[in-house]
C-alpha cells in the first residue's frame, strides 16, 4: 500500500470518536481486506491516538482505570501508574493490558503526589459520573502533570463522549497551567461531532514552606475545580445559545404549507399538491 493511502488510514485512527476506535478499525478491515499488514503498519498512529486522547484500561485483576499517555510512557509500549505503583504492557490497537509489574515512582514530591491522589479522589467522585485521575512527575522532576479524564459511552443512544483536563503545577513558582478538551460525537440519523478546547493560563497556588503536602493538594484541588466549574458554565451557556440561535435556524419549523409532514407518506405524495392540501406552497410563476 502506498505511504498516502498509509497516511490516509493514520489520520482515520488518529480522528476516531471517543469509544469508538474498535469501529474504525473494523471499517479499515473491511476497506483494506486486500492489505491484512496494513493495520501493523500504521501502528504509530495507534500510539498517538491513545496517548493524546488520555486513553484509559483497567489492569488485569483490577477493576480501576489507570491512563495511557505521553507523561507516563516508560518506551517500548509500557506505562505506569502512580497511585497502584505498577507498571504495565500496553496493546495500542487491542487497547489492553498485560505483564503488570511492580514500579515505585522515585520523585522528591512523592508526598504531594501521594496527597493529591487523595484529594482527586474525592474531587471526581464529586463531579463526575466515572473518572480517572493521577499524577505524575515530569522528566527533570520539577514539576508535576495532573490529569483528569471523563468518558461517557452510550452507543445505543447514538452519543458518545470524553472530558480530559491536564494540569502542570510548578513547584517554584507555586502555579498551575493547563488546559481543558471536550469532545462529543452524535450519530442518530445524521453524524455531528463537537470538540472544544480552552487554555488555562497561570494561576496562583497559595503555597508556604510551612503547608503540608496534603494543604497544598487541597489548594491544588481547590484551583482545578473553580476552573473547571467555569468552564463547564461556559460550555451551558454555548450550548444554549447554539439551540436557540443557530441551530434553530437551520431549518424550518413547518413547511411553507404550516402544515407537518407525514413522512411515512412521503412516496405517496404529489409535490405542491397533496403537502399543500390540493394547492402548490409555491406559489404560481408565471414566464
Amino acid at each position: 500500500m502506498s505511504s498516502e493511502n498509509t497516511a490516509a488510514v493514520s489520520a482515520f485512527i488518529e480522528g476516531a470518536p471517543p469509544g469508538e476506535l474498535a469501529d474504525v478499525i473494523t471499517d479499515i478491515q473491511k476497506l483494506t481486506a486486500e492489505h491484512p499488514q496494513l493495520l501493523k503498519a500504521v501502528e504509530p498512529a495507534f500510539e498517538k491516538y491513545n496517548e493524546l486522547q488520555l486513553a484509559s484500561v483497567k489492569l488485569p485483576g483490577s477493576t480501576k482505570d489507570v491512563l495511557i499517555s505521553s507523561y507516563n510512557s516508560l518506551g517500548d509500549h509500557r506505562y505506569y501508574d502512580t497511585e497502584s505503583q505498577s507498571s504495565f504492557s500496553f496493546d495500542h490497537p487491542s487497547q489492553k493490558a498485560s505483564n503488570v509489574q511492580p514500579h515505585v515512582v522515585d520523585s522528591k514530591n512523592s508526598d504531594l503526589i501521594a496527597s493529591l491522589l487523595k484529594t482527586l479522589s474525592t474531587y471526581t467522585k464529586e463531579h463526575y459520573p466515572s473518572s480517572t485521575y493521577s499524577v505524575y512527575p515530569t522528566s527533570s522532576d520539577s514539576e508535576l502533570t495532573i490529569v483528569v479524564v471523563a468518558n461517557r459511552y452510550s452507543p445505543s443512544n447514538f452519543w458518545n463522549g470524553r472530558w480530559r483536563s491536564t494540569y502542570v503545577y510548578s513547584p517554584s513558582a507555586s502555579s498551575l497551567t493547563g488546559s481543558l478538551k471536550v469532545d462529543v460525537h452524535y450519530y442518530e440519523d445524521g453524524n455531528m461531532r463537537l470538540t472544544t478546547s480552552k487554555s488555562v493560563p497561570s494561576t496562583p497556588i497559595a503555597a508556604s514552606p510551612s503547608l503540608s503536602p496534603s494543604a497544598l493538594a487541597a489548594e491544588i484541588t481547590k484551583s482545578i475545580s473553580s476552573v473547571e466549574k467555569k468552564y463547564q458554565e461556559e460550555l451551558n451557556k454555548g450550548f444554549t445559545r447554539l439551540s436557540e440561535g443557530e441551530f434553530k435556524n437551520l431549518r424550518r419549523q413547518l413547511p411553507v404549507t404550516r402544515q407537518k409532514i407525514e413522512w411515512e407518506k412521503i412516496g405517496g405524495y404529489r409535490l405542491g399538491q397533496d403537502i399543500g392540501s390540493g394547492k402548490s406552497g409555491y406559489g404560481r410563476r408565471d414566464l
